[in-house]
């Protein structure tokens, strides 16, 4: 396994040649790689790596991250991928500096150019999804999600101040290898670098990811008893839910891997709320939410997003007895935005609903495809905004202790694969069927004429 532990790329020696060199016997486990770099002639101050074996904490970033733009450029640049591991640069990497065999050409080639840049392999999972946040604080301005082409159309300052994230993919379906998706995230950066080479922007630049590829969990012996036990899948969730506490007790849970709103103003400006909302890391403030028997209503409040100074998050949810199925019942009746002094309103009573002792999740809720989330009138500032909860999970009713209840998941029964596998079979026992009654009509010839005997004699008119 790689081995986890900081260390300092000079120019001189290629990227993935160091990585090739820190196997050692450990395992790593929750954890993503940064890469910090700089443009050329712009250097980046030399850190002392910690000790080997060692995460880099949040705390730990931050430190990186200050010192670096108090000295290096603040044209900040974020290639935030979706999963990302060590083992994706030592297994498609270029071995021992062939660059033809590497699916990240580019990000070496930067990386040799620059002076003193940074790699991190064992930066803590939560952590590296608190980076935009991080980056936002220090910049003191809100980031914006671009692609190469967008970029190519805006006309940034030398010394201006401005934070450009780029979202990079990395998909595991069957018709994409990770290489192949590798790949094409170096060839957006190779893209946006060269944009910025050309109008003669300087840069700091961070490669990191949200989660990693891999995750291994280790099992300590000390905490557990030797002998047999049933296997038992680990948590997805990164980072506990956001908890609404009435006195002591908890009456209000919000999970999700990532809340990201849209607005726009002559074009689409997307920013993800998710690190200023979940982890250690996490900003949000929980002020004017409430919640009773029948009504609850949890408040996320923010500053500084997409320009509006004031902004909140409001999920409005209600309980109700219903008759007909002898049960109660709890909806999400809206979700509302609030910024400064406007409101925006999503309606989602009719679709985003569970019984009240559960808890209702859903895979992906947004306002625009598929949408879950409708606006309230045609007329509204809805219309203005987009709204993305990805693997969302709320509850806001009969909430035991701080975990969720058994979740009421969105994903009707009959998929249009579980449709396609009935349709399939049933077309398939017609077919047998059909089959089957050919067979069984067959009948075997009750005379046949006997070889040996008299020739049949047919006569013949002359």
């Amino acid at each position: 396994m790689l081995g986890c532990r900081m260390f300092h790329v000079y120019g001189s020696v290629f990227f993935v040649t160091v990585l090739s060199k820190l196997f050692l016997s450990g395992a790593c486990s929750d954890q993503v790689p940064l890469v910090m770099w700089s443009s050329e002639g712009h250097p980046l101050p030399r850190h002392a790596p910690p000790l080997a074996g060692h995460t880099v904490s949040g705390s730990q970033l931050l430190s990186y991250v200050t010192a670096a733009l108090n000295s290096a450029p603040r044209n900040v640049l974020l290639f935030l991928q979706d999963k990302l591991s060590m083992d994706d640069f030592t297994v498609f990497g270029g071995v021992f500096g062939n660059k033809q065999d590497s699916a990240f050409p580019n990000l070496e080639s930067a990386l040799q150019s620059s002076t003193f840049p940074l790699v991190l392999p064992a930066l803590s999972w939560p952590d590296s999804s608190a980076l935009p946040g991080m980056l936002q604080e220090q910049l003191g301005t809100s980031p914006l999600y671009l692609d190469p082409e967008t970029l190519a159309q805006l006309r940034l300052n030398a010394t201006g101040v401005a934070l450009l994230v780029f979202r990079l993919p990395y998909s595991t379906e069957a018709d994409m290898s990770p290489r192949a998706v590798l790949s094409g995230n170096d060839e957006v950066v190779g893209q946006v670098l060269n944009i910025m080479k050309s109008q003669g922007i300087p840069y700091t630049a961070f490669y990191t990811a949200v989660r990693p590829s891999r995750v291994i969990t280790e099992v300590s012996l000390d905490r557990h008893p030797v002998g047999r036990s049933l296997l038992q899948a680990p948590s997805n969730e990164p980072y506990p839910p956001v908890e609404f506490k009435r006195g002591e007790n908890t009456c209000i849970l919000l999970w999700a891997e990532n809340l990201t709103v849209s607005h726009f103003r002559e074009q689409w400006r997307r920013h993800e709320l998710g690190p200023q909302t979940f982890g250690s890391s996490a900003t949000v403030s929980l002020t004017g939410s409430s919640c009773n028997r029948t009504h609850s209503r949890l408040v996320l409040n923010y500053e500084n997003i997409l320009g509006f100074r004031s902004f909140r998050l409001i999920f409005a949810m209600s309980q109700r007895y219903y008759p007909v199925s002898a049960r109660n019942w709890f909806t999400l009746d809206q979700v509302e935005l609030e910024y400064d002094g406007q409101k925006a309103t999503f309606n989602g009573s009719r679709n985003i609903y569970a019984p009240s002792e559960y808890s209702y999740r859903c895979e992906s809720v947004t306002s625009f495809r598929d949408a879950l989330l409708a606006a309230r009138s045609p007329n509204d500032n809805a219309s203005q905004w987009r709204l993305s909860f990805e693997e969302f999970q709320i509850q806001g009713f009969n909430v035991t202790g701080t975990e969720f209840s058994y979740a009421s998941d969105c994903a009707s029964f009959f998929t249009p694969g579980i449709w396609m596998g009935l349709v399939t079979s049933l077309l398939m026992l017609l077919v047998f069927t059909y089959g089957l009654h050919m067979i069984m009509q067959l009948r075997t010839m009750d005379r046949f004429d006997d070889p040996k005997g008299p020739a049949i004699a047919v006569p013949q008119n002359e």
